[in-house]
């Protein structure tokens, strides 16, 4: 059997690509792959902060137009990156074991923590998840816009005379970048991350049977449910690159623990609550949370 797997054509991208179709042909020896670079809207642009250009979907919608156009057979996406919503005809397999999911700042040589971080010191970051997160813990930060991918924003810290940098530490590991005491995990109490950071999503068609038999193989158990359960809060929140949404969800023996981060465009209002659950109520977990963020958030 062959397979074609979509992706786009970034060091990460590629990378993550190729991480599945390893594990894949672990499991199933006589399966073929073959990769095909997809241009992206968001790849196109890359001048314009996201928001300004559309949601989530500028990073996937030409690569699922090819995976419903029958060009591909599966595309291997950053789960954070997609929406909500899925398009009619296509869903999401099955997913290997989570990397990290926290976010971290990458500091400009000689500071070692965020308290080392000049008063009125930039950080440069296209999020305003992390940026009015990170407010929080450092008001006198000044937030800069920045877009490209992990390198690219890595280097804007010389090019643009930034104190540092807001990555996901997940890409970094993935590229197996040696930053040393540059890099500073932020707990999810310091900044909530993106729902799914650090999971892979693995995109086919409906009714491809076959295909999902052999991705069942990858399957992580503790990942499936995180992922179920976090995109189910982005679903009900009605998430985008618009507003400030974070999640994470811990699971401990049979109980789930969701927090759940929502807030304004503008980040005057940024609610962050919490609830758990059991395993036997995945996505009405999530569903919960949101429903509850929302009505407060139009209250406020």
């Amino acid at each position: 059997m062959k397979i074609i797997v979509g992706t786009r054509g970034s060091n990460l991208a590629l990378t993550q690509t190729n991480m599945v179709i390893d594990i894949i042909k672990k499991a199933h020896p006589n399966v073929e792959c073959e990769v095909k670079i997809i241009k992206t809207k968001g790849d196109i642009i890359k001048d314009l902060p996201i928001d300004k250009i559309g949601g989530k979907e500028i990073f996937t919608k030409e690569i699922e137009r090819e995976l419903l156009d029958g060009t591909i057979d599966m595309a291997v996406h950053s789960m954070k990156d997609m929406p909500g919503e899925l398009p009619k005809g296509l869903k999401l397999s099955f997913t290997p074991e989570r990397e990290d999911y926290r976010d971290v700042l990458v500091l400009r040589k000689g500071i070692n923590s965020i308290d080392d971080i000049p008063l009125g010191g930039k950080i440069g970051t296209g999020s305003k998840r992390r940026k009015y997160q990170i407010l929080k813990c450092r008001p006198d930060l000044e937030i800069v816009g920045i877009r490209g991918n992990i390198e690219t924003r890595i280097k804007k810290i010389e090019e643009e005379n930034l104190d540092g940098v807001i990555l996901a530490a997940a890409g970094i590991n993935r590229l197996g970048l040696n930053l040393g005491e540059r890099v500073v995990h932020l707990d999810k109490d310091i900044v909530l991350p993106s729902p799914t950071q650090g999971i892979l999503a693995i995109e086919i068609r409906e009714n491809d049977n076959r295909l999902d038999n052999i991705l069942k193989s990858i399957s992580h158990t503790k990942t499936e449910i995180q992922g179920k359960v976090e995109r189910a809060f982005l679903k009900g929140v009605g998430g985008s690159c618009h507003i400030p949404v974070g999640a994470y969800c811990e699971v401990v023996g049979d109980k789930i623990y969701l927090e759940g981060l929502l807030g304004t465009m503008d980040g005057e209002v940024l609610i962050r609550r919490y609830i758990e659950g059991n395993l036997d109520s995945l996505e009405d977990i999530g569903y919960v949370l949101a429903k509850d963020m929302v009505k407060e958030m139009n209250k406020a």
